[in-house]
């Protein structure tokens, strides 16, 4: 900071763009013959705490702050609880933009900075896509100190800990590293960090999705290697396990890091019933998840090749033929599918029902009678796409429809070899991908006879012994 007090002013004024931006609040004030300047931006602050401040220094004698003045306008004129000092001028302007008041006062060499900040944000709702029928109804939302909060509510670990980052050369986003120090794999930790720290770009215009490219080193891979959840009881579960989030101001949606393929098939909805009914129910997901990958492929392998169906299930394949080939009727299928879903997104609540009935009723239905589609098309088409839209991972249900996909083109190009060979390559695919440093088929590549039982059944309430031992914290890969 320059010594002149006008100087940092007008510094500070040129640098936020005070006469060019509406926002910007530059308030001079004097008081007990002092000249002071208050720079905050409109919408980020809490007038009342500000007014209070104000109030207080306008008690301020003349000749009081001659000995130590800093530490006693700290101690007993601005009494709040997040404050601080900064002699730097250019992280003073950082300051501002990020919604604390900064406060300049003549004669002292460093600024006081006060976190009165606040920002607009919506009421907490369960999240859309991870509803349960019984349990909280609470979410995240886009302002990460309430993330923080909601999180911190339901773990009150002393060994808890939440990192703070700036990530973005213009945006300067925030973003918390949040893990619990007595459980987290050491190796992962560090390989998270380095990553955020090493990220280079002008702002994060896609939030954690933007993080998530950055921590994927393979950016064409269809699976992800992370998981997200908007609950905070599920951010909470995965603390307890030795996980790590990271949250990123300006998104509801919290990473969870490192994750396997068959963390992604769990939902919460499976421990807020029994057990067994939780297994059941986990079971079936599973069963659909594997329905929605193959039944197309097989499907088209019987109709072509009926020689290797056998004689009970001969009422497999298309009873009469289409106008088009199979093969062009379920690639239309799967495309139309798609549209239909694009069309949901961008379709008002208040038509979604109509679209619904358009796209089951008039093209379905239309399409068949005029020899479009067969009926068993549409049949196996719409198995396949509850099998999609049964899978908790919205990620993970994308990367299947692309592998289904992939998969009956090699069926309808190469027979029985191109299922085969496909369905290798596939295992192999996932096998050889890993999410930080855990396998992605882990435990069952590497098997792991501790862990796979709590894979596919829904253990009892667990206890502190019964964690993912490849999450453990001395790595088991060093």
């Amino acid at each position: 900071m320059t010594e002149s007090f006008n100087d940092k002013v007008e510094y500070l004024k040129k640098e936020l763009g005070v006469e060019e931006s509406f926002d910007v609040i530059h308030v001079p004030l004097r008081y007990a013959g002092l000249k002071m300047a208050l720079f905050t931006i409109d919408g980020f602050n809490k007038d009342e705490i500000l007014h209070y401040l104000m109030q207080n220094l306008s008690y301020l004698e003349e000749g009081v702050l001659d000995d130590h003045p800093l530490d006693k306008l700290l101690a007993t004129y601005v009494p709040y609880i997040e404050i601080d000092k900064e002699k730097e001028l250019d992280q003073l302007v950082e300051n501002v933009l990020a919604g604390p008041t900064v406060l300049l006062v003549e004669g002292m060499d460093e600024a006081i900075v006060i976190d009165a900040r606040t920002y607009p944000v919506r009421s907490l709702q369960e999240p859309d896509l991870e509803r349960v029928v019984r349990g909280a109804r609470d979410g995240y939302v886009e302002t990460i100190v309430f993330n923080t909060a909601l999180t911190r509510r339901r773990v009150r670990d002393r060994s808890l800990r939440m990192k703070y980052y700036q990530v973005g050369e213009r945006s300067k986003t925030d973003i918390c590293v949040c893990y619990l120090g007595s459980l987290v794999n050491d190796r992962t930790l560090k390989n998270v960090e380095d990553i955020i720290r090493s990220i280079d770009t002008d702002g994060l215009p896609m939030a954690e999705k933007t993080i998530e490219e950055y921590m994927s080193k393979y950016s064409w891979h269809p699976y992800p290697p992370i998981r997200y959840t908007e609950r905070p009881d599920t951010a909470a579960t995965h603390l307890y396990e030795g996980h790590i989030l990271v949250m990123v101001d300006g998104s509801p949606s919290v990473i969870i890091a490192p994750s396997t393929f068959w963390q992604h098939l769990q939902h919460a909805e499976e421990y807020r019933q029994k057990p067994l009914i939780g297994s059941y129910l986990r079971l079936i997901r599973y069963i659909a998840v594997l329905v929605s990958l193959t039944i197309l492929p097989l499907y088209y392998l019987f109709s072509a090749f009926p020689l290797y169906l056998p004689e009970s299930f001969s009422f497999i394949g298309p009873k009469e033929e289409g106008t088009l080939p199979l093969i062009i009727q379920f690639l239309i299928a799967e495309v139309g599918i798609d549209m239909l879903r694009m069309a949901a997104i961008h379709t008002p609540s208040a038509l979604a029902t109509a679209l619904g009935l358009v796209a089951a009723i008039i093209i379905g239905q239309m399409a068949i009678d005029v020899g479009f589609f067969t009926t068993e098309v549409v049949l196996y088409v719409a198995i396949a796409v509850i099998g999609t839209y049964a899978t908790p991972s919205y990620e993970v249900s994308l990367a299947n429809r692309i592998v289904r996909v992939t998969w009956l083109v090699a069926v309808a190009l190469f027979g029985v070899k191109g299922f085969l060979v496909f369905g290798t390559l596939f295992v192999l695919m996932l096998a050889s991908y890993k999410s930080f440093n855990v396998p992605y088929l882990w435990p069952i590549l590497p098997f792991a006879p501790g862990d796979v039982r709590g894979m596919f059944l829904r253990m009892p309430a667990p206890s502190v012994k019964r964690r993912p031992s490849v999450l453990q914290v001395k790595d088991p890969y060093k």
